[in-house]
């Protein structure tokens, strides 16, 4: 198995910089999850690393290996892809055993792989079977077979999951961190999905036009957002902001916006740029109590507003909230019943306070 390092890795596509001179280090057996939008450069870091794309600049490293300038068939790397990518004309048996083929191990070697990576995954019985007779999620098991019966030092998956119905995706997240853990290899996984990430990676880069905007465990990227792209990223639904004029009344530092009051802590106070006269507030749903108004009056941080969309989800309930020029979500238990045009009020905890510089997006706390 090998830890992976890229240093300084740029890759320009013309005068398009999709990545721009990036440092990341993957520990050996991480489960590594690189998530962001559409264009954001995850795949073709991904690509990158699997030498399936050329860098412009940087170096790859596979544990004290340069392989930046190595072919990719030479970088004992293996590769899931969303479209499966199996041959149509071959059995699963066929499929998983190709690689090994290849490689001249011999036919006892193969068979004992592809059969103890088969019932690893549940597949045991459709060995015989072409890909056109399984379904999606009978197709993806056998893509990830194949990779893992290489036995690779890199095992690399993009967007694997993407062409499953939600259901089935939950299913296979377990599967592959289950199989992760059996077969220990260094997994680089990329998605859009920031459940999906959240709930696989050991730890998560964020990653938007080319540049990671925070590497860290699913904890830290909730807690302690970097900046305010992270934050309206991770979470769902995602954090609300609001615009605020910053003041000083009565001896206390105050955060002010349509329909929204926040009295800051001293120790929240130490930490803003002395001179700045607006700030972003971040508020997760989740972190909003709806109280009645005559107690959103006498708190140190309440919201007011009117209510725009309801929308029930079973067990919880997502409230679209309308604060002058500016919206928020609020995340509530079913019974708090609503509905539109009501007039709401919340409150929250300071501890629970985002704060954002309103240029750079960086977190002042």
């Amino acid at each position: 198995m090998a830890a992976i390092t890229l240093t300084g890795v740029e890759k320009r596509f013309g005068e398009t910089r999709a990545l721009r001179e990036t440092d990341l280090e993957i520990d050996d057996h991480e489960f590594l999850v690189l998530v962001g939008p559409s264009g954001s450069g995850k795949t073709t870091l991904l690509r990158l690393v699997a030498g399936l794309e050329t860098l412009t600049g940087g170096e790859i490293y596979f544990g004290d290996t340069r392989v930046t300038d190595v072919d990719v068939g030479d970088r004992d790397i293996a590769m899931v892809f969303q479209n499966y990518g199996l041959y149509p004309h071959m059995s699963v048996y066929r499929n998983m055993a190709f690689g090994l083929r290849r490689r001249g191990l011999g036919k006892q070697v193969i068979d004992l792989k592809v059969r103890q990576t088969a019932d690893l995954l549940h597949i045991g019985h459709l060995l015989d079977r072409k890909p056109r007779q399984l379904s999606g999620g009978q197709r993806q098991r056998v893509a990830l077979g194949r990779a893992i019966v290489r036995d690779p030092a890199v095992f690399l998956l993009d967007e694997p999951l993407s062409n499953l119905d939600a259901h089935l995706r939950v299913q296979m997240r377990a599967e592959i961190l289950k199989v992760h853990r059996a077969v220990t290899a260094t997994a680089l996984y990329v998605t859009h999905d920031q459940v999906e990430a959240m709930t696989m990676g050991d730890r998560i880069a964020v990653m938007n036009e080319g540049v990671i905007h925070q590497l860290g465990t699913p904890d830290e990227l909730y807690d302690r957002p970097a900046d305010s792209f992270v934050a309206g990223f991770i979470g769902t639904p995602p954090m609300g902001f609001l615009t605020c004029e910053r003041i000083r009344e009565a001896g206390t530092e105050q955060l002010r916006a349509a329909g929204a009051r926040f009295r800051l802590p001293p120790e929240t106070v130490t930490a803003l740029p002395p001179g700045a006269s607006r700030l972003v507030i971040g508020v997760r749903p989740e972190h909003l109590r709806l109280v009645p108004p005559a107690e959103a009056e006498a708190a140190g941080c309440a919201l007011q507003g009117v209510v725009e969309v309801v929308e029930p989800l079973g067990s919880e309930q997502h409230v679209l909230v309308a604060m002058g020029g500016s919206a928020i979500t609020a995340k509530l238990p079913r019974d708090q019943r609503l509905n539109r045009d009501d007039k709401v009020a919340f409150t929250v905890s300071p501890d629970h306070l985002h704060v954002f510089d309103p240029e750079s997006g960086r977190a002042l706390r």
